[in-house]
């Protein structure tokens, strides 16, 4: 068996609202499908837009908890356990391979909604190992576009990577009334989607890593970076074999969009 076929693809997910975990929705259905067109994983390893810190952490734990980061939301929603296990030996590999920072092994943080909102929607028997890695938010873009490309041999290891946030996110401007309106989007946002993924098809990752240069569209969609950086964790984790693909490519409540990137 060749490298190729050894090697996982990357996945960027956009996983919208907390609901889409419990849901059956366009976008959980698409999760599901997408766990059974690829290898099965020996791991995961989930970079969430809600997992922020100063230096870099990455759970260690054999069974990280569900974190219920959010509120307002339905009782059933808060029930949740997703009991999937954790691997501290793959945590502690991850950690020597990222030579740019000090990687601190966390044994308190768990599994945020923006990972087992998705990957129970993936892999429902919580039988594969979920390890999540913190976002230093005192770095810029290229600094964790960088970080991600030391992780590359982890996806020879059978690991499946995922950048978990949402390339549009501009809460503040959501148009809540239109939630229900299938694929309903402010031409800003539709516009600048399609050029992210103008850029993302076209390999231009430096435009991509250099955002605020994109025009005022871009500090509309990205007011603050938590929910594009994993974006640029997935980016920074290709190479020229891989092939890209979009998927659940919907914008939902006018300001935020659900566009997701398969690489591989």
């Amino acid at each position: 068996m060749n490298e190729r076929e050894h090697r996982m693809p990357v996945l960027f997910i956009g996983h919208g609202s907390p609901m889409n975990g419990i849901e059956d929705t366009e976008f959980s259905r698409r999760w599901a499908k997408m766990a059974d067109e690829i290898p099965t994983p020996s791991a995961v390893l989930v970079v969430s837009a809600h997992w922020l810190s100063q230096g870099t952490r990455i759970t260690a734990m054999d069974f990280p908890k569900t974190i219920h980061d959010f509120g307002g939301f339905p009782r059933e929603l808060y029930e949740v356990q997703y009991n999937a296990p954790g691997d501290p030996a793959l945590a502690k590999e991850t950690a020597s391979l990222l030579h740019s920072t000090q990687v601190e092994l966390d044994h308190d943080w768990g599994l945020d909604h923006g990972a087992w909102t998705v990957v129970r929607h993936m892999y429902p028997a919580a039988n594969i190992p979920v390890l999540q890695l913190s976002i230093d938010y005192t770095k810029g873009a290229q600094y964790h576009y960088d970080l991600a490309r030391e992780l590359f041999a982890l996806r020879k290891k059978g690991v499946l990577i995922i950048g978990s946030g949402n390339m549009v996110h501009n809460l503040r401007m959501a148009a809540w009334d239109k939630l229900n309106t299938p694929g309903f989007g402010y031409d800003w946002a539709l516009q600048l989607n399609d050029r992210f993924k103008q850029l993302i098809s076209a390999g231009d990752f430096a435009a991509l890593i250099d955002y605020e240069s994109l025009g005022k569209e871009a500090k509309m969609a990205i007011p603050t970076p938590e929910h594009y950086l994993p974006l640029l964790y997935t980016l920074g984790l290709k190479d020229s074999k891989d092939t890209t693909s979009f998927f659940n490519d919907r914008a939902v409540a006018g300001s935020l969009t659900m566009t997701s990137v398969k690489l591989g």
